[in-house]
């Protein structure tokens, strides 16, 4: 805290003496002559001298402290003709300029007129190319032109960047290789909140692309960003107010194979200035309804003391899903004069997700021996569940998902004289999933089984004879109520003023503070049901409940996994449970107790940036960040499983200190060398951090939380070549290297026995008999993980090529990771070796082939992210992986008008599963299909 306060107090001292006399100001806006659209990324320059600044994301610009005089301003953008005027500066004054860019890149002699993709990637590039640090940059334009409904699936197509998927749909961002957890997603710079109980992940899905104006993947970090991104930070950055009135409308419909149902896509967006021009006004709103579903098998693979390798247990599952998604925006920006600025800005946004499933499952499948100590068969258990929710109209049988997100800020920028520049922001956020009426019912017997795994990628399990629905007796009814909610309140103010140490070159200092309070509460209840009267024979078999039946017949992973038949949904929803004179309701705190928590965390920040030009070519950023964090967590004390005991508290302090340094060198005016040497830090998940205790007797699984995790820190070397084309492409490649300490990763032992719990437990009550093994399951720390990979990139418009081949244009990045995590043990307590970091992707790939020409523009896009450990096993034989996956889009449009277009886009044309497996790839823990997604619609702008 003191340290905070004092390069705060030290930089606003310099600043107040750094307001030279006889110096004024220049600032104003950059846009599109024809399409009123800000340019942001634009490099603009005064001459004499080397004096140079770069409009920001809204197309404002500054120069600070300049000596009374005559001037040329000069502006260079990718794709735009060459701007300059001359213009006089006054001592004390502020002169407000506004430049309007013409479009068309000059090639030799002759100007090409640019198209709407080759707009959308100057704006991208020359943002990019003038970024300080290592950045890829996607404008809205450019994601419009993927078949992506959420961000999640139009940020895959960015360099270094794949994602982890959730029926079907991009959710959880991987980065250079490098797990969810090592990321970090902001939305206009401030981070944004997760909706699910135990992890920071973002859910990207929420997000609708049409809602984002431009996508920063920022690979290297500067003192003044947040510092936990080991991996990247992705910064959202949502539309602003446009400088004239644009109107623009999308409709669509389309068709889901899966369950062959319909899909609807519908936004609108208004903006427009008034009052003179001083109040500029954008609103935004986008529906995506999505009624689909997916097939599943799922596996848990077991190896005997003879070397038997076998089915412990399988899952047939079909999902019925049905997704509605809803996105409002709003931002306002106040011009109070040329020095002052304010901006208000907001986005909510609400995902249903109703889901039924119907799951048979073989459980703990026992081998029978023959007289060679051979398998011969197997025993074991049949169980038939569904999952649903009440029949409200509002919940409709199903298990309703209810996600929201809102974020509101305000920010204020302001000129302090001619010399000191000054922003500030006061940002609200909250997250929160609730899940109301959420129902299971289910149904088990026992019996002879039988097991194929002649193909272990499609392996088998069915009872060895027909088993009739009435031998099918009630096991379990219940209904929960799930509520997660995740508050954040945070404030930061940055200073900037000019501060130079070599003559004649621009030099910057930069200094701010953050402050972030964060609280997140996971409230959860579990109760279980027994039919009283009537319904206890109502309800006494699967064969006397109204049932569903499905058979194989086009079930994806294959028609042989026939899921059979089920207690409706409808049936299900439609039980009165809350009449005590139908059904006695008892208190499963065994569910619940151990998962409810509550989490304060607060982040005080600091920093000092100095950016200095040594020469006309090199220039360098070096700073430090100071970030303290302070944690106060509660969780519940469960013992025999739904006995809570009490609660524990953790309180922990802890200050990171967080150098770095940045350098770019232009070698030529259109080829760039940076180099950077960063720290960043990844704080742990808030439910692993909770000092709670989950004993699962019945199911001999143990979930403990660490109390005594630390933050993962890292230093990062980073190197990368950019070559940028006049015709608006991009070359680019580079290598980058990370040291992670007290990596966090999941360690798993199926084999934890009571003499283990003694052990690492000797305070508590040992729920672990003798002679039992235990699935122990508990967050750690590694010791270190060394991290290095190399990364390129290619965006070319092929317009040297003949003819009409000259509209083909390749989009191409390919990202390779490799990592070697140390102090990582197995069940036995020995260190494991060449285990790479969980959650590191080895090879991405992204390819796009496109055409365009006045009218017509189509695409092809292909995304490959290689298999990766995702979750360690207390041995190799039970390491968890998720495989390889490769997808297969295309979209086309019509330019009908100026003002109206027509499209089609298809989606995972290769019916790209979602698959886990274990061990080896051969092995299949889970396979889900989801088949391809087709969407047609008209787009009108104004």
């Amino acid at each position: 805290m003191k340290q905070i306060l004092l390069i705060f107090s030290l930089a606003l001292s310099i600043a107040m003496g750094a307001m030279a006399q006889g110096t004024g100001l220049v600032t104003g806006n950059i846009r599109d002559k024809e399409q009123k659209l800000s340019l942001p990324g634009a490099t603009l320059k005064l001459t004499p001298g080397n004096r140079y600044t770069v409009s920001n994301t809204v197309g404002r610009f500054e120069f600070l402290g300049v000596p009374a005089g005559t001037y040329n301003l000069e502006v260079n953008y990718l794709g735009y003709q060459p701007y300059s005027m001359q213009l006089t500066v006054t001592a004390g004054s502020t002169q407000e300029v506004a430049v309007e860019l013409e479009e068309g890149s000059m090639m030799g002699q002759e100007v090409v007129v640019m198209g709407d993709r080759l707009r959308s990637q100057a704006k991208a590039l020359s943002q990019q190319r003038s970024n300080p640090n290592i950045t890829n940059v996607v404008s809205s334009d450019q994601i419009g032109r993927f078949p992506d409904a959420n961000i999640g699936d139009a940020v895959k197509r960015i360099p270094g960047v794949t994602m982890q998927n959730d029926q079907g749909e991009a959710r959880d961002i991987i980065i250079r290789g490098l797990a969810p957890e090592l990321n970090s997603v902001t939305l206009n710079g401030d981070r944004i909140p997760s909706a699910e109980g135990d992890n920071r992940r973002v859910q990207m899905d929420l997000i609708p692309s049409d809602m984002i104006q431009m996508v920063e993947v920022n690979k290297t970090l500067t003192p003044d960003m947040d510092a936990d991104a080991i991996g990247g930070s992705v910064n959202l950055v949502t539309r602003a107010a446009p400088n004239a009135l644009r109107v623009s409308s999308t409709l669509s419909a389309g068709y889901n194979p899966i369950r062959e149902k319909a899909l609807y896509t519908g936004s609108f967006l208004f903006g427009n200035r008034f009052a003179g021009n001083k109040l500029g006004v954008l609103l935004g709103a986008s529906y995506n309804y999505n009624d689909y579903g997916s097939d599943n098998v799922e596996a848990e693979w077991k190896e005997d003391d003879f070397g038997n390798v076998y089915l412990g247990s399988q899952e047939i599952r079909k999902y019925d899903v049905k997704r509605v998604r809803r996105s409002f925006s709003a931002a306002l920006d106040f011009n109070i004069n040329p020095k002052n600025k304010l901006y208000l800005n907001g986005m909510y946004n609400w995902r249903d997700d109703w889901e039924n499933r119907f799951r048979v499952t073989f459980d703990d499948m026992e081998p029978i021996y023959g007289a060679n100590d051979n398998i011969i068969g197997f025993e074991g258990e049949i169980k038939r569940q569904t999952k649903g929710g009440v029949g409200s109209d509002r919940v409709d049988n199903r298990r309703l998902e209810d996600q929201r997100v809102k974020n509101i800020s305000l920010r204020g920028e302001h000129l302090l004289g001619s010399s000191v520049d000054l922003d500030w922001t006061m940002t609200y956020a909250d997250a929160r999933e609730k899940r109301p009426g959420e129902r299971y019912i289910e149904f088990e017997t026992e019996g002879e089984l039988l097991q194929d795994i002649s193909n272990p990628k499609r392996p088998f399990a069915a009872p060895k004879e027909a088993i009739p629905a009435n031998d099918f007796e009630f096991a379990e009814l219940t209904e929960n109520n799930n509520l997660t909610t995740e508050k954040e309140y945070s404030g930061r103010v940055n200073l900037r003023f000019p501060f130079s140490v070599v003559p004649e070159q621009k030099g910057r200092i930069r200094v701010g503070g953050r402050v972030r309070i964060k609280e997140k509460d996971r409230s959860n209840d579990f109760f279980s049901y027994e039919g009283l009267g009537a319904n206890e024979d109502a309800l006494a078999n699967l064969g006397v409940v109204p049932s569903l039946v499905f058979n194989g017949d086009n079930f994806q992973p294959g028609s042989k996994y026939s899921p059979g038949n089920f207690a409706s949904n409808t049936f299900l929803g439609g039980l009165d449970l809350n009449n005590a004179s139908q059904f006695e309701r008892s208190e499963e705190g065994s569910e619940y107790l151990a998962v409810n928590y509550n989490a304060k965390e607060n982040i005080l920040a600091g920093y000092v940036r100095w950016d200095q030009d040594l020469s006309d070519k090199l220039s360098v950023i070096a700073g430090v960040r100071l970030e303290n964090t302070h944690v106060n967590y509660t969780g519940n004390v469960v013992e025999d499983e739904e006995d809570l005991e009490g609660q524990r508290k953790l309180q922990n302090d802890y200050l990171n200190i967080l150098p770095s340094i940045t350098l770019k060198y232009n070698l030529q005016n259109d080829l760039i060398l940076r180099a950077a040497y960063t720290t960043s830090l990844a704080r742990p998940n808030y439910y692993d951090l909770v000092p709670y205790f989950d004993n699962r007797l019945e199911d001999e699984e143990l979930y403990v939380g660490n109390a005594e995790l630390k933050a993962a820190s890292a230093q990062n070397l980073d190197l990368m070549v950019e070559k940028y084309f006049k015709s608006v492409g991009i070359i680019s490649g580079g290598v980058f290297y990370k040291s992670i300490d007290n990596f966090i990763y999941t360690y798993r032992n199926e084999q934890y026995t009571a003499a283990n719990f003694a052990a690492d437990f000797p305070d508590q009550n040992n729920p672990i008999e003798a002679g039992d093994n235990f699935t122990f399951v508990q967050p750690r720390n590694g010791e270190s993980v060394d991290v290095y990979g190399v990364e390129i990139a290619v965006q070319r418009q092929l317009d040297f090529l003949p003819g009409f081949l000259s509209g083909l244009g390749v989009y191409a990045n390919y990202t390779y990771t490799k990592s070697e995590a140390k102090g990582i043990y197995n069940l036995d307590g020995e260190k494991r070796e060449n285990i790479g970091l969980p959650g590191t992707t080895p090879h991405m790939l992204n390819f796009s082939l496109s055409y365009e020409d006045k009218k017509f523009n189509a695409r092809l896009s292909a995304n490959y992210a290689d298999a990766y450990i995702d979750e360690l096993g207390g041995e190799t034989f039970s390491d968890r992986y998720y495989d390889e996956q490769f997808f297969l889009d295309a979209n086309l449009s019509y330019k009908l008008s100026n003002l109206v277009r027509v499209f089609a886009e298809a989606n995972n044309l290769t019916n790209q599963p979602l698959r886990y497996y274990q061990g080896v790839s051969s092995r299949t823990m889970q396979l889900e299909y989801y088949r391809p997604r087709y969407n047609f619609g008209i787009k009108l702008d104004l």
